[in-house]
């Protein structure tokens, strides 16, 4: 069964958090808890905010406005935690300063600013990834492993869903269109990433959805079609808590994931013949496995990380695109 590399073996590193919200907050403890990094410097617009966290995680340095934080010379690669929305000028910004950077899922609002980004690193030479964290959980390296050695055959479908149940707030980010709010871009982008980390690239793309009063995406499903007879149906919602688990299924087998799915979890796996067998999740400090291979491939001197490439995250934008046209969504300001 494949193994993923211990989070504590990669290379120490130094962190600038860009953003002081939840989702930092959840970071900063994984990495320092779980990996040799250092969070050195926080950054947040707000004096107090910054204040606060920094006490709250230990962090030595707090930047009030985000350009100190990103030319801050003892960080070595920035973490971006703001809302979807600003995103893209986050990164572009700290790229500028010659910083790495991982940007929180969803990468930016929509496929071009993504490839604006990336054109943006690929001249500056430094390392940039998307906070996919998934990808390089334990059990996502073991589902490789199991379909890759034949266990279920061809892979024909996959199912996955992600909903949560939100009282409707129209000045939460979730609900915002000039934060790029909605159920797809929040929750959606696990399903969409899933689907396309097992089967790739889909050839044609169908969703319909509903509307939250402010025009953003409150329920959306999606069929992802492929030429060699393979699907993905893929669900998300803000208005229930769903299973939030994954079928994989192939021509000799399927594969149940537990929920959450895109969590550290387990998996059953069920063939034909009558064989089954069950992967236990070993213990997994969540963002603890992606701030190590940013680690990795900084020390490595690469651009891209192998489980999660550029075009890997241009097409989950592309296809997110794709579904906000069939649902009618669209955000302030986007080109």
């Amino acid at each position: 069964m494949a193994r993923t590399p211990d989070p504590r073996t990669a290379p120490s590193i130094r962190w600038g958090i860009l953003g002081a919200g939840n989702i930092a907050a959840h970071f900063a403890q994984t990495v320092s808890a779980g990996t040799r990094a250092q969070v050195v410097a926080v950054g947040s617009r707000n004096r107090d905010r910054a204040e606060r966290f920094a006490t709250a995680h230990g962090i030595p340095t707090t930047h009030v406005g985000y350009r100190d934080l990103v030319e801050d010379p003892q960080v070595d690669v920035v973490y971006i935690a703001t809302p979807h929305s600003e995103h893209a000028e986050n990164a572009l910004l700290a790229i500028a300063a010659g910083k790495h950077v991982l940007v929180e899922k969803p990468f930016t609002r929509n496929a071009a600013e993504a490839e604006r980004v990336f054109a943006a690193a690929r001249a500056a030479g430094v390392f940039v990834m998307e906070a996919m964290w998934t990808r390089f959980l334990p059990h996502v390296a073991a589902l490789h492993q199991v379909i890759d050695d034949g266990e279920i055959g061809d892979v024909v479908s996959v199912r996955a869903d992600h909903g949560q149940a939100f009282a409707f707030d129209p000045k939460s980010r979730l609900f915002a269109p000039a934060l790029a709010g909605g159920a797809l871009l929040d929750l959606g982008v696990y399903p969409v990433a899933w689907a396309l980390d097992f089967l790739g690239v889909p050839d044609e793309v169908k969703a319909m959805g509903q509307l939250t009063e402010t025009g953003v995406d409150g329920q959306v499903t999606m069929a992802l079609r492929y030429a060699d007879r393979a699907q993905a149906d893929l669900s998300t919602t803000l208005w229930a808590k769903t299973p939030t688990t994954s079928d994989i299924s192939g021509t000799e087998g399927f594969i149940r994931v537990d929920g959450d799915f895109y969590e550290p979890t387990s998996f059953t796996v069920r063939r034909r013949d009558g064989r089954s067998w069950r992967f236990e999740q070993p213990i997994a400090r969540t963002f603890a496995h992606e701030a190590a291979e940013v680690a990795r491939c900084v020390a490595e001197h690469v651009t891209q990380s192998p489980l999660m490439r550029w075009e890997d995250t241009v097409a989950v934008q592309r296809v997110m695109d794709e579904v906000r046209r069939q649902v009618g969504v669209v955000y302030p300001g986007e080109e």
